[in-house]
């Protein structure tokens, strides 16, 4: 088989098998349905000496055998001597399921090709024990493909708090309600077809109390039929007031989980220890401004109503902001129709500048 450069991390290189492998093993953790949690999307594929597929696996989410152990499995004896092609570095811990690392050896793998190292340092570590064991290892190989597939998740590992998305529905001249308070519905029903997917791809829905009082949202996740998804997120709710038995939110329909406090970082801190990595804010201005100050939204999907209302409630509250010297920029990353309305995605630029 033929070797090419394939930016492999402490020598070596993957072979043109082994990249069409990779490639695959991307497709595989990138499957529809796998529901989101403390675990990334992982695939792996196993080939033989002539670079021929053995057999595939990709993780199917918390508690399920891993990538690397679901294809093992598949190949049964025909795994010895054969190389492993996976997404991410193979795990060294026991966790709800046992080390990948002890799979691959007690299988007889001979050889291992990784995509993205393991950012957990709780699991990390895999590739050199393999190496130790006298497994071959080359690792990178397609490495920011397979970050990108679990961006949100790295994220969440490198900084120690989850990945923050805030959405945000507003008018034209930037409202997010009128002056009476009413807000249904600023964008269309193709645009809240796309929040509805959007909470499809988080670990928990964050408002504050004043959101859960005032519009009694569900923040559930539903299908175009109306019906729950299969996987919805942690609601929370962020503030110190009591939220009443009679609210949507303690409908079952989803977990719940409330926060009393009004400190963005410590709400995070919390949903972190519990495993959640990335958090999709909904509240309100009051409750943006304070993310936003602090520093802690990460990424903005904003969806834009072409619909004017002149008055009533802004997109977002004080941020301290008093000259242009101070503004905050964003970075477009996606500008998309919606139906009738305009879906823009940032994130964060640069410290505010002028």
């Amino acid at each position: 088989m033929s070797r090419v450069a394939a930016r492999a991390a402490g020598g070596g290189t993957a072979t043109q098998a082994e990249l069409a492998a990779m490639r695959r093993a991307l497709a595989l953790a990138a499957t529809p349905g796998v529901p989101h949690g403390p675990n990334p999307r992982v695939g792996c594929v196993l080939l033989d000496a002539a670079g021929r597929t053995v057999a595939e696996g990709h993780h199917r989410g918390a508690g399920t055998p891993h990538a690397e152990v679901e294809a093992l499995r598949a190949a049964g004896v025909a795994a010895a001597g054969s190389t492993a092609v996976v997404t991410l570095e193979p795990c060294r811990h026991t966790g709800r399921t046992g080390p990948c690392t002890d799979a691959l050896l007690g299988a007889g793998v001979a050889r291992v090709v990784y995509a993205q190292a393991d950012p957990n340092p709780v699991a990390a570590g895999g590739a050199a024990q393999l190496a130790g064991a006298g497994v071959e290892v080359v690792g990178g190989v397609l490495a920011d493909e397979a970050t990108l597939l679990n961006a949100a998740w790295t994220f969440a590992l490198v900084h120690g708090r989850p990945f923050v998305t805030w959405k945000v529905a507003a008018t034209l001249d930037g409202r997010v309600a009128a002056t009476d308070g009413s807000s249904r519905w600023i964008t269309g029903a193709a645009a809240r077809a796309d929040v509805h997917a959007l909470r499809g791809t988080v670990d928990a829905v964050l408002v504050g109390t004043g959101t859960a009082l005032v519009d009694d949202p569900s923040l559930t996740v539903r299908g175009p039929d109306g019906a729950l998804a299969a996987h919805q997120p942690t609601r929370v709710v962020m503030g110190l007031r009591a939220l009443p038995d009679r609210a949507r939110l303690r409908d079952g329909a989803a977990p719940l989980r409330l926060l009393p406090t009004h400190d963005p970082a410590e709400a995070l801190a919390a949903l972190a220890a519990e495993e959640v990595r990335h958090v999709l804010l909904e509240g309100g201005p009051t409750l943006a401004a304070a993310f936003l100050r602090a520093g802690l939204v990460d990424r903005v999907v904003w969806y834009v109503a072409p619909a004017l209302l002149g008055a009533g409630t802004a997109a977002v509250g004080d941020l301290g902001v008093f000259t242009m010297l101070g503004v905050h920029r964003l970075v477009v990353t996606g500008v998309d129709r919606i139906g009738h309305d305009v879906r823009i995605t940032a994130t964060m630029g640069p410290e505010p500048h002028g």
